[in-house]
């Protein structure tokens, strides 16, 4: 299925005086869903000649793919199309710690927007038979609200919903996952345990997260090494270059580098 938004609308209106009852219909703006734009018009003209008779013009359609995971252990379907546009979204600002946010008004917009998700999610999240692809998406909401210093039950629910997603299947996304949150909250040692486990199924991100447990650990030198290495294997990636410098500098966070403008907006 997709889901169509209109983006740039252009509303134009001019009087029409023909006195005919006809409706006139250009192109059923809905009527291409698979095309990924179109412009259609729709004139109506009014029996009587006496009103004013808007012509509408509409742009820029765009559809776009719905996303649906199994809601639970039964199959059954919830749609997360827009969750999953609000978390590719925001996790270059704060998915880890500490966040970055070019100025406040995108922080506080994005702390609005994910309170709202997040309490769309746990209800989905909290059911006993909540499926894998839930259980992420919660911690994932929950792990950034925490990084966001929204309170310490966020911090519980992230933790709790991944260790949840786990027993359901081991992934790289799981154990990394699981791994900076304990490790980014100062379990340093019990963090790790997942992160190598996440690295040795492939995970790039578990080597990076990795590298920011050594830091804290005072391992400056292993940290350095293993971006390094990671460097080789990825040599036109800038954030490892923006890491490795950090390290360098003789500073601890290796993702606290500037974020990229966000589009979130206000939720009321």
């Amino acid at each position: 299925m997709k889901k169509t938004r209109l983006l740039g609308s252009i509303l134009t209106a001019s009087i029409l005086t023909t006195q005919t009852g006809c409706v006139t219909d250009g192109s059923n703006p809905l009527s291409s869903m698979g095309s990924s734009s179109t412009t259609s018009t729709t004139s109506i003209t009014n029996s009587t000649g006496k009103a004013p008779t808007p012509t509408i013009s509409i742009s820029d359609i765009e559809s776009v793919p719905s996303v649906s995971i199994a809601k639970n252990l039964m199959g059954e379907q919830l749609d997360v199309t827009d969750v999953d546009a609000f978390i590719a979204e925001a996790s270059p600002n704060a998915r880890h710690y500490p966040p970055n946010f070019p100025n406040e008004q995108q922080r506080y917009n994005t702390r609005t927007a994910l309170k709202h998700y997040v309490n769309w999610i746990d209800q989905h999240a909290m059911v006993p038979d909540a499926s894998y692809d839930v259980l992420i998406r919660a911690a994932e909401l929950n792990g950034m609200a925490r990084n966001l210093d929204m309170g310490s039950e966020y911090a519980v629910r992230a933790s709790d919903y991944v260790a949840k997603a786990l027993k359901i299947k081991s992934t790289a996304e799981a154990n990394t996952l699981y791994g900076f949150l304990l490790a980014e909250g100062g379990g340093f040692k019990e963090g790790q345990k997942y992160l190598d486990r996440a690295i040795a199924l492939g995970s790039k991100e578990a080597i990076q997260s990795s590298a920011q447990t050594d830091l804290m650990r005072d391992k400056r030198s292993s940290a350095l090494s293993r971006l390094k290495e990671l460097k080789l294997q990825h040599p036109v990636d800038p954030i490892l270059d923006q890491q490795i410098a950090i390290i360098e500098s003789g500073k601890y966070y290796i993702w606290d580098i500037p974020a990229p403008n966000i589009n979130v907006k206000h939720i009321y």
